[in-house]
């Protein structure tokens, strides 16, 4: 039986805003990448891993494909790359709501590649059935070589499908971690997610793309976890709005990031959350490393 395991890489590509986020936290059934209604949300590459008896899939979540306008936004791209080069499977994601053509380089990208590649097109609910088959058609034309499965992540239909297809075009292999990891990110990263996350959903235009958070003490209690994070932004004027009149868009922030760390965490939280002004760190190489990202 061990010499049929199967294990490898599945890496989840795609324009901003089809879904690729809630797909793969659908797909490892744990909330681990965030999900908002805009668009670069997804920054790094997030991996959630999946293990059966038999099995072992390595999801691999990154940020939606764009034409880089600053250093930031370079290194988003890079995780994209790298996801097209050591995949075993691709899962590519479009929907029923963007030009199908968007970016079409990477679909140039996607036909050039010996690795299987599996079509998702997301967002079905949203849709007629007839607009579905015509862009089933017309990827069908694109990618020849590609499975296509219609799908909506947001209701969870169609992923069976999806699962199977990916369990059987996994290499014949070991595991690649151990079968009780479920993510290659550790706490703190997602600490950080989650308070980013929060700043996407309740702040609008420029504020959440000039934001990062970064995690600088994470105590692990017995009764509760003690965490001090520092939101970044690039001018005064964002700080004062990051904070709110009488701190009181803050509080709500740090509130909302609380609970959801409770959930997350299963266990108590005590959370501290601070602002400052870093007018580069979207393009400074030292910065932007010491955040994590792909330089």
């Amino acid at each position: 039986m061990a010499e049929r395991h199967r294990a490898g890489f599945v890496n989840i590509i795609g324009n901003p805003n089809v879904g690729k986020s809630t797909l793969m936290n659908a797909l490892v059934g744990e909330k681990l990448s965030i999900v908002t209604a805009k668009a670069q949300t997804t920054r790094h590459r997030i991996m959630g891993i999946v293990n059966g008896d038999d099995y072992q899939i390595v999801y691999s979540d990154t940020p939606g494909i764009l034409r880089p306008n600053y250093r930031l936004q370079q290194s988003m791209m890079n995780f994209v790359e790298t996801a097209i080069g050591d995949a075993d499977i691709i899962l590519y994601v479009t929907d029923t709501v963007e030009k199908a053509d968007k970016n079409i380089e990477w679909i140039e990208k996607l036909k050039k590649l010996e690795c299987p590649v599996i079509l998702v097109i997301n967002k079905i609910d949203i849709s007629s059935q007839d607009k579905v088959r015509e862009l089933m058609a017309w990827w069908g034309e694109q990618l020849p070589k590609a499975v296509i499965y219609p799908a909506s992540a947001q209701e969870k239909f169609g992923l069976e499908n999806i699962f199977d297809a990916i369990v059987s075009n996994l290499p014949v292999a070991p595991a690649w971690f151990d079968k009780d990891t479920f993510t290659d990110k550790n706490m703190r990263f997602f600490a950080s997610e989650i308070i980013r996350e929060k700043i996407f959903l309740n702040y609008k235009e420029e504020i959440p793309y000039s934001c990062q958070v970064e995690v600088e003490e994470f105590k692990e209690g017995s009764e509760r976890y003690d965490i001090s994070a520092v939101i970044y932004v690039m001018r005064d004027s964002q700080k004062g709005i990051i904070i709110g009149k009488g701190g009181a868009s803050l509080k709500k922030v740090g509130t909302e990031s609380r609970l959801e760390m409770e959930d997350f965490f299963q266990t108590k939280v005590f959370l501290k959350l601070y602002v400052k002004v870093d007018p580069d760190w979207r393009e400074s190489r030292k910065e932007l490393k010491r955040f994590g990202y792909d330089l």
